[in-house]
């Protein structure tokens, strides 16, 4: 299958880079999405072999499809570790600030609990988030939002939007555990009045504020019936 090729390029940064960093950010990515390709040729023709009755070649093919998930995952953490690195580097951003940028959801995730586990430890009070308004989005939505207000829940933390749609406020005084929720700053003064919200969970599957770098999902197209056939094909072998 044909994955198309859909490149950040500039939207990925937070600050006016050179072609040579937007490209690399590019290749890498696209040396992940090649990856995705081949892994799922190998699995599409190892359930082929499978069907066929030849149990030794569909347990060869998931093997080497295997190994292609292995580089494409690799390819898509250099990509993140870079993309992060550039949007974070020294003066770009406040030291109270993080920018989710470029990444993907799970990324994102992934780097949010890392540093609000780390921010926590040292006695910070809160933590700026920068997810993006979704201009360069399909349909202008917004992506990493919703995650991060997910995992502001589950880790008891109370946030909110700011002036700036594409930053969200994190309270990080909250209690470890619990139901986080959001607040809201009351238009004429007086205390912050907070509104729970109910747990959810979501199905976005893109990363960063313009149009996803590749789609996630599409890495997955044929996880389910992989996961089926590497049980089958151990039990034949």
């Amino acid at each position: 299958m044909s994955i198309p090729l859909t490149r950040l390029g500039g939207h990925a940064f937070n600050h006016r880079t050179s072609v040579d960093i937007e490209a690399e950010y590019d290749r890498l990515r696209d040396l992940a999405r090649e990856e995705a390709e081949k892994r799922n040729d190998c699995f599409a023709r190892s359930r082929q072999a499978y069907e066929n009755g030849d149990g030794a070649r569909a347990k060869e093919l998931s093997n080497e499809g295997k190994r292609h998930a292995s580089k494409m995952d690799d390819y898509n953490r250099q990509a993140a570790d870079f993309i992060f690195r550039e949007n974070n580097a020294e003066g770009r951003v406040d030291e109270d600030c993080i920018d989710l940028h470029g990444l993907f959801v799970e990324e994102a995730e992934r780097i949010l609990e890392d540093r609000i586990r780390a921010e926590r430890s040292r006695g910070a009070s809160h933590l700026h988030v920068i997810v993006g308004k979704g201009n360069h989005s399909a349909n202008h939505v917004q992506k990493i939002r919703p995650r991060v207000e997910q995992v502001c829940r589950e880790m008891g933390l109370h946030y909110r939007t700011e002036d700036n749609e594409g930053r969200i406020f994190v309270d990080l005084k909250g209690g470890a555990h619990g139901g986080g929720s959001e607040y809201h700053r009351p238009e004429h003064g007086g205390q912050q009045q907070y509104h729970g919200k109910p747990h959810g969970g979501y199905q976005e599957h893109h990363g960063g504020q313009g149009h996803p770098p590749q789609k996630e999902e599409e890495f997955d197209l044929v996880g389910a019936i992989f996961k089926k056939l590497e049980k089958v094909c151990c039990v034949v072998m």
